[in-house]
């Protein structure tokens, strides 16, 4: 099977590398064009998370255009509202079309109980995690609905949306109200067609999660914990025997979300855990 997005735009925020990247490569494989965005740069001063540079968002594109689709770059915030606004309605100027919307930007870290997290932690946690989703769907409403032929919006929660977990508390609410916005506008969209879903993934082999702050804080008993350690530890949240999963495997549920093979399903969190949420 091919071409599952064949002729549609799809506007990607988080782009630049990890699961924001493979989703844009894996909808362009399928015959979509892009509209990519990506902060390229640091979110908060004491990340423990090297930040994406202009230079991942390029090979991105680099990696999208290698497939015979166009794509439009920007470097934006998504706490920046007034610039996603204007990102999109510039690509959707040259790409003539929007249909697809992958609200995928986000950051990570942990470590602190909810309370001794700090005020700058949680309001750069619930600003992109939250908000910028909010502020991403809100810029791309007018568009979808001005072309009238419906759309898909899916939105990147968590498994940590459905569940909580210790030391991670700020991260774990943003993602609860990821959910609550997919849900919301899912019942508000739904007339126009316009479908709502969220992808909720456990652990993924990115920077997000491949980086000295998590393997400390699965292994608070080694010194020096790495990637082998952390398999150890983390194997234990899921069924199946693993300890995370690939970009790849949120990108698929993202390309069915996205096509016309879920056209009637809408307002549904798809796990994609590994068996996490059994347990």
């Amino acid at each position: 099977m091919s071409g599952r997005v064949q002729g549609k735009v799809a506007f990607v925020t988080g782009a630049a590398r990890g699961q924001g990247r493979s989703h844009a490569v894996r909808l362009a494989e399928e015959g979509a064009d892009i509209i990519a965005v990506d902060v390229c740069g640091p979110v908060s001063a004491d990340s423990q998370i090297a930040p994406s540079t202009p230079a991942d968002l390029a090979h991105t594109a680099d990696l999208v255009k290698n497939l015979d689709r166009r794509i439009v770059t920007s470097q934006i915030d998504v706490r920046d509202y007034g610039a996603l606004e204007a990102a999109l309605i510039s690509g959707v100027e040259q790409l003539g079309r929007l249909d697809i919307v992958v609200a995928n930007a986000g950051i990570g870290n942990g470590g602190q109980t909810l309370d001794k997290t700090s005020d700058e932690d949680w309001d750069d946690m619930i600003g992109v995690n939250l908000t910028g989703v909010w502020k991403t769907v809100k810029a791309a409403v007018p568009h979808l609905l001005s072309s009238g032929n419906g759309g898909s919006i899916i939105l990147t929660s968590s498994v940590g949306g459905l569940k909580p977990y210790p030391h991670t508390g700020h991260y774990i609410a943003a993602k609860h109200g990821v959910i609550g916005l997919m849900r919301t506008f899912a019942v508000e969209l739904g007339q126009h067609f316009i479908r709502v879903n969220a992808v909720c993934p456990t652990n993924v082999n990115t920077p997000m999660f491949m980086n000295e702050g998590t393997m400390k804080l699965f292994r608070p008993d080694m010194e020096n914990p790495g990637p082998d350690d952390l398999a150890v530890a983390a194997k234990f949240m899921h069924t199946l025997p693993i300890g995370w999963v690939e970009p790849i495997d949120i990108s698929n549920a993202v390309l069915f979300l996205a096509s016309d093979e879920s056209r009637y399903i809408t307002g549904l969190p798809v796990t994609v855990d590994a068996g996490s949420m059994l347990k």
